[in-house]
Parts: structure tokens; C-alpha cells; sequence
């Protein structure tokens, strides 16, 4: 690449920021479009500024020099612009779309007021003006319904609980955080939030949200059952944000498909981050997109063997509760197959638990509550994939050594 060359970036989140500053290490210009007025952002750290922790500062990117703010409203592929609602046009010659994803709403009655706008109280939980939003409104004893109780429902129940809020948290599925968490590790998460005052209904789903005067009110679950409600929070999940993508004739299944190279079935335009499918995986989580942003700069510098083959990444949670903090880990596969073997450590009196699961003499995944002083080296394991030693005891020392990582 010359260092003449124009590369755009659509999306100044954790990817696009990533990738415009390897370029700009290695010279070469990045135009960075953002839509929202903030600074660039870490959103993995929002629920830490709704529960007071960080100011919005804190979890500020180091923004590249270049950062244009506006709306990308299409792409150009005949003559390579893209073109934004201010009625302006950036040429590139290579475009990376970086765009995000965005919130599940779910199809609820009386969730939007006739011209499609949230009502008073409701909010998702996504963006920074989500999160300042949900702040101003949060106050001692305030009462807020969070609807969904995966990783992000379980931050922000967290949060609004620090924050002296009554929480009640509804989960439609079985128990929290069922795509990365086994039954007993669900269950440790669901006692320390009971610890912290909220209330969890599992296996209930939310029809309703009553307003009155255009305010939330109450939410009404699906028998009938109504729970008061001054504040109501949106945590069911996120989806690739491909409109660009697809209006422009890209090829789009769940994300906007890409190669190893990154490079979608345009060969001017490359996608990375949460919008990205690779090998049919739309990953949605920091730590792929990071890798993604390293492999493209790393491409686009003419590195001949730059390759994305996929990433292996660990979920980690800290709940601040009021004697501690309350620590998780997981990786991989954490419920069994048939014929593998699992190792798991409990202690109910200290609240930790320990969970791995082997195959083929391979650590296939694991999970970890409460002290995680071998999630260091437990995660180099699973993700070195080599065969473990026949006698089981380098991983049983893994297991119970606290000093590991």
C-alpha cells in the first residue's frame, strides 16, 4: 500500500479505532467516520460508568487525528465514495466497514410510541448517550426492569443495583448467561445478584410495557403478572448492522461476509468487528474484533501472509458486590459431549467453582467462579490445543494451584 492510498473506515468503535491507529503507526493516512458525538469509546466498559465507576472519560479510545463525524447514508462502488447526510462525498480506495452492530428490540406491545420512539424510562443499552441517558434517570429506590439476563442484562442489573436502584431482572430463557455459563455457574451469578437486592425471573418472558402520559409504567410478563416499573432496560442482544452493506450489493448472511483477508465479495471493501461473518461465525465481542483490526492492518500493509483464521476468546466478568468482588471466567465449550471427561472443584462456603471439560485428551473449555488465579494458564491450554498429559495431573495442579497465572 502507498502512502497516498485513501482507506476509509465506517465505525470509530473498538475495531475501526484499532485499525486506524496500526495504520497510522505505519504512515498511512485513515479517514474515520463516526456517528456519535462522543469521543471514541470502549463499550465493554459502559456498564462501568453506568454504576459509577468510571466517568465517561475514562474508557475514552486514543482517537486518531482524522475523525470525521457524520452519517453515512451509501456507498458508491462504481466510483468508490461513500457519501454522508451532510450531503458531502469521501473517495477511498479501499473501505473498511466497521459499523457495529445494533440493539434487539424486542417486539413487545406498547413499546414504541406512535412516531417509533422509545417512551419515558425505556432505554437500550448500547451507545454512550444509552448509558448517560440511563444514568440521569437512575436514582435510590427508583424501580427498573432489565429484560434479558445475558452478559449485558447481568452488567446492567449489576450497575443499576450499585446504584441503590429496585432491580428485577427477566430472563426468558432457563438461567443467566446460558451461552457462556453451565447450570452451576449460573446459579453462583444468580445468588450474588440476589445478594445485591435484585430480584431474577427465569424462564418468564415480558409481552407489555404499560405507559401512561408516554412513561413507562409497569411491564406485563406473559401470564399476566405485572411488575411496576419506573425504568426499563433493553438487554436482549445485538445484530450485525449491515444496511450499508446490503443496500450497496454486498454479499450479507447474518453479518456482511468476509474471506481471511477480510475482504468482502467487493475487493475494494473489507468488514471487521461485530458486522464481520467469517467462516459462518459472527463473533460480536471485543476481542475478535481486535484481532480482526490487527490482521487487516497487517494485510493492507502488504504483509503477504496476513490471515484471520478465526479467534478463541474468553468471557470474564467482575460483579462489585457489597463484601467483594464477584469474578467469572469462561472459554470454549462448557457443557460436555457424550464420552468427554469433565474435572469440576466446588466450594459453597467460599463461593467458587471450577469447571473444565476435556476431549480426546484436549481442553475443549472450562469455566470459573470466584478465585481465577488459574484462568491464566487454563486459557493458554485450551487455546494451544495440544493433548494433555495422559496422568491428569498438570491439569488437576491447574485446577487447584491459585497462584497459576
Amino acid at each position: 500500500m502507498t502512502s497516498n492510498t485513501r482507506v476509509v473506515v465506517i465505525g470509530a468503535g473498538l475495531a475501526g479505532v484499532r485499525l486506524a491507529r496500526r495504520l497510522g503507526e505505519r504512515g498511512t493516512p485513515v479517514t474515520l467516520i463516526g456517528d456519535e458525538e462522543h469521543r471514541p469509546y470502549n463499550r465493554v466498559l459502559l456498564a462501568e460508568v453506568l454504576a459509577g465507576r468510571y466517568q465517561p472519560e475514562v474508557i475514552a479510545l486514543p482517537a486518531p487525528a482524522e475523525l470525521t463525524r457524520g452519517q453515512v447514508t451509501g456507498i458508491d462502488r462504481e466510483v468508490r465514495a461513500v457519501h454522508l447526510a451532510d450531503g458531502s462525498k469521501i473517495a477511498y480506495d479501499t473501505l473498511v466497514l466497521a459499523t457495529g452492530s445494533n440493539p434487539v428490540l424486542p417486539p413487545l406491545r406498547g413499546l414504541f410510541t406512535k412516531d417509533r420512539v422509545l417512551p419515558e424510562g425505556v432505554h437500550a443499552f448500547r451507545t454512550m448517550d444509552d448509558c448517560l441517558g440511563l444514568s440521569k434517570a437512575v436514582r435510590p429506590g427508583v424501580r427498573a426492569v432489565v429484560i434479558g439476563g445475558g452478559l449485558l442484562g447481568v452488567s446492567a442489573a449489576r450497575a443499576l443495583a450499585r446504584r441503590g436502584a429496585q432491580v428485577v431482572l427477566a430472563q426468558q430463557g432457563e438461567r443467566l448467561m446460558e451461552r457462556q455459563l453451565d447450570p452451576s455457574a449460573s446459579k453462583l451469578v444468580k445468588r450474588h445478584l440476589g445478594d445485591l437486592g435484585v430480584e431474577i425471573h427465569t424462564e418468564t418472558r415480558v409481552r407489555d410495557v404499560r405507559c401512561v402520559g408516554g412513561a413507562v409504567r409497569s411491564v406485563e410478563m406473559h401470564d399476566g403478572y405485572a411488575l411496576d416499573a419506573d425504568l426499563v432496560v433493553l438487554a436482549c442482544g445485538v445484530h450485525p448492522r449491515v444496511g450499508l452493506a446490503r443496500v450497496a450489493g454486498l454479499d450479507v448472511r447474518k453479518g456482511i461476509v468476509v474471506d481471511d483477508e477480510l475482504r468482502t465479495s467487493d475487493p475494494y471493501i473489507r468488514a471487521i468487528g461485530d458486522c464481520a461473518q467469517h467462516d459462518g461465525t459472527v463473533y460480536g465481542l471485543a476481542t475478535p474484533a481486535l484481532e480482526q483490526a490487527d490482521v487487516l492492518a497487517e494485510s493492507l500493509a502488504g504483509r503477504a501472509n496476513a490471515r484471520y483464521t478465526g479467534t478463541r476468546s474468553l468471557t470474564r466478568l467482575t460483579l462489585d458486590g457489597p463484601d467483594s468482588p464477584f469474578d467469572l471466567a469462561a472459554f470454549g465449550e462448557t457443557e460436555p459431549r457424550p464420552g468427554d471427561d469433565v474435572v469440576q472443584l466446588a466450594d459453597a462456603t467460599r463461593g467458587t467453582y471450577r469447571k473444565v471439560v476435556v476431549r480426546d485428551d484436549r481442553l475443549v473449555g472450562g469455566v470459573l467462579v470466584g478465585e481465577l488465579g488459574t484462568v491464566g494458564a487454563l486459557a493458554r491450554a485450551w487455546e494451544g490445543a495440544e493433548p494433555l498429559p495422559s496422568d491428569g495431573g498438570p491439569l488437576l495442579h491447574l485446577l487447584t494451584n491459585d497462584g497459576g497465572s
